[in-house]
């Protein structure tokens, strides 16, 4: 129980990773409120963690729109009282090149990725300094940290805009007892990268540049968010956790 008595809010909590960290989260002892715009996803992860005993409350939300913020941390409030842990999970990934970024494009990446995460700090924040601390845990990449070539570089930038708002949160509130840690991610088994899991030769790839030979279980990066979201990351704030197999190291 190493959330015990713990609110966490996490976006994008419908599927993939964010489902795993909401569940997580309910068995290790918090108190989970998932946020996405997957409805009939999102209530039935909620129906999952409270049929084996936790407690969830799913709330639909656009996290790039800042009444939506409004009335999501409004409702955490009401329903458990406070905000402990805040966990931008919500992105969306664009594959190609440059050339193929339209305008249209570059707002919706950075609105989701990088917007979204502004905004759950500013609205958040406040019930954190309420409660004396909190622990806020931007979901990042390995494209906040190295360009890539068959990635957009829209959603480079929107990683790396996370990376270093992380870094300039948790020195800004630091003095209120709030952490603020990003997680980076290399190749998670998701929707996301659905379309490289099928294919045969991008499979290759894979084993060719990632040193483990093998994308990762989104478990496994949920297990970092575990850690940074308990008090056993207590003196841990600005910091990236990296983890990608080997990516970053070749």
């Amino acid at each position: 129980m190493r959330l015990e008595g713990k609110v966490a809010l996490i976006t994008g909590g419908a599927r993939g990773q964010g489902a795993a960290e909401a569940k997580l989260f309910a068995k290790e002892g918090a108190k989970v409120v998932i946020t996405d715009i997957l409805d009939d996803e999102g209530k039935k992860i909620e129906a999952e963690i409270v049929e084996l005993g936790g407690e969830c409350l799913y709330i639909h939300q656009d996290v790039s729109n800042s009444r939506d913020w409004e009335d999501v941390v409004s409702k955490t409030v009401e329903h458990f009282g406070k905000i402990d842990i805040l966990l931008n999970n919500a992105g969306i990934a664009v594959w190609g090149t440059n050339d193929d970024t339209s305008e249209e494009i570059w707002d919706s990446v950075m609105d989701i990725n990088a917007k979204g995460v502004f905004l759950g700090t500013k609205y958040v924040v406040p019930e954190m300094k309420k409660n004396g601390g909190g622990s806020i845990i931007n979901v990042s990449s390995i494209s906040g940290i190295i360009g890539q070539p068959t990635i957009q570089p829209v959603y480079n930038a929107s990683k790396g805009a996370v990376r270093i708002f992380t870094k300039s949160t948790a020195v800004q509130y630091g003095k209120y007892g709030i952490r603020a840690n990003s997680i980076h991610p290399g190749g998670v088994d998701t929707d996301m990268i659905a379309h490289i899991t099928g294919d045969e030769q991008r499979q290759q790839r894979i084993k060719e540049t990632v040193p483990l030979q093998r994308i990762a279980n989104p478990i496994e990066i949920v297990y970092g968010a575990l850690f940074l979201a308990s008090d056993e990351s207590s003196y841990m704030t600005g910091s990236e956790m990296v983890m990608d197999g080997g990516v970053t190291a070749s």
